[in-house]
């Protein structure tokens, strides 16, 4: 048997099943087992979406932990930063716990997703071994064995689309337009998962700056009354102390939130960045893997 005859036959079903990731063993990746919501029974869509009400739900928990703990040291010098600046400084915590907290998910599920592109057992590695119809089923099978729902991982479903349809394509070129369109739709949602944490993002300054302007107004009203109700300049200045005392503690949710608003913006481009870099390793490996091993009609066809 020529090596071109060896190539384009399919795989027996021993040599289907003859894998490091046999059907009868768990799969190497169970995504209900391995990701952190799915062990509490949530649904995030898979990718690296998150439950965004599970990660609320624990950002307010952390708020009431955090306040009992600055409840327990009332005397330290940061604790009226947060405990005598109004309701907005409790709104500003607890935005950024949750924010933090969906970072945290997202870079572990970036992780995660960023394992599947170090499988090679995935298209055999035999020299005289080339992806066709005939053979497809076999990539397939092992994509089975390999994970249990590969509608959640960003290779395997970008695998899985591309040769499902691959007995309707004549050419290789309309492979590669599957794995493009698959590609841009996985930018997508990826992309739409970051809404809600921009939101956040937009949100937290804007809240410092409306605390500013509510403590603002408080000390602006405060020294008009001093000044309708005041006859000498000596009983004046006590009260301005008070006045200038306010108007400092009132920059302080500005601070504060500018400061959360840095630090999760930071946190969050690293999670892009390693997202980007999941998407391109993604592209490379469709192609080095799936389209470099694809003969089609050209094969097929020869007499």
């Amino acid at each position: 048997m020529t090596v071109q005859e060896s190539a384009s036959r399919p795989e027996t079903a021993a040599e289907a099943t003859a894998t490091p990731e046999a059907q009868t063993r768990e799969p190497r990746w169970r995504w209900h087992r391995d990701d952190l919501e799915a062990r509490f029974g949530l649904d995030a869509g898979g990718y690296t979406r998150v439950h965004h009400l599970f990660w609320a739900g624990l950002a307010l928990l952390a708020t009431a932990v955090f306040y009992w703990v600055l409840s327990l040291v009332p005397d330290a010098p940061l604790v009226p930063t947060f405990t005598e600046r109004g309701p907005v400084q409790y709104v500003v915590v607890f935005l950024t716990l949750w924010a933090l907290g969906i970072v945290f998910s997202k870079a572990l599920k970036v992780r995660y997703q960023r394992s599947t592109l170090s499988v090679r057992e995935l298209v055999p590695e035999r020299a005289d071994f080339v992806l066709s119809p005939a053979t497809v089923d076999t990539v397939l099978k092992r994509l089975e064995a390999l994970c249990d729902d590969p509608d959640r991982f960003v290779l395997f479903h970008r695998v899985q689309v591309a040769l499902s349809n691959l007995r309707n394509m004549g050419q290789i070129g309309d492979v590669e337009q599957v794995l493009n369109a698959q590609a841009d739709a996985d930018e997508d949602v990826i992309a739409s998962s970051h809404t809600l944490l921009n939101g956040i993002l937009w949100a937290v300054p804007v809240l410092g700056f409306i605390g500013t302007v509510q403590g603002l107004s408080a000390a602006i009203g405060r020294f008009g009354s001093i000044l309708s109700g005041a006859q000498e300049l000596s009983a004046i200045q006590p009260a301005l102390r008070e006045v200038t005392a306010g108007l400092a503690t009132a920059f302080d949710t500005t601070l504060v939130a500018l400061i959360a608003a840095v630090t999760i913006h930071f946190l969050s481009v690293g999670v892009r960045k390693g997202e980007e870099e999941l998407l391109d390793g993604c592209r490379s490996y469709c192609q080095r893997h799936v389209v470099g091993r694809l003969r089609l009609r050209p094969l097929e066809d020869a007499p």
